[in-house]
């Protein structure tokens, strides 16, 4: 009885211990899980710190008359310009649908351009000549 008795205390021994182990290892995974996720955050932090937008496209520009009709014929900013056109280009459906780099103008967005079909990295350029 003795023996049976000293039997199950060490087996009791040995499942907390065992319990404690694996404890102690799910908290040193948990803590390095948490420190990688702080370095992680810190360092999209530090590179988001140091990217100053440009000043050049926050200048406030004037649209000439025929780009006027699409962004509206407030200064603005060549960013939102771009911003405003696509906006225009979603709202008509003038994206081609089985290319979609591809721009299908309408009648207003003919008249800035210059051409009835352009692609979207022509786009920015040819709407350039636009602001003053």
């Amino acid at each position: 009885m003795a023996t049976a008795k000293k039997a199950a205390k060490k087996a009791v021994k040995k499942a907390v211990a065992k319990k404690a182990v694996k404890k102690a290892v799910v908290k040193k995974a948990v803590k390095k899980a948490v420190v990688k996720k702080a370095v992680k955050k810190a360092v999209v932090k530090k590179v988001v710190a140091k990217r100053k937008p440009n000043a050049a496209f926050m200048k406030a520009m004037t649209p000439s008359s025929a780009l006027a009709a699409i962004v509206g014929s407030t200064p603005l900013p060549r960013t939102e310009v771009t911003k405003k056109v696509w906006d225009y280009i979603k709202k008509n459906k003038l994206q081609d649908a089985v290319n979609k780099r591809n721009i299908n103008a309408d009648d207003k967005l003919k008249a800035v351009l210059g051409k009835a079909k352009v692609t979207m990295f022509e786009m920015t350029k040819l709407i350039s000549s636009h602001l003053k």
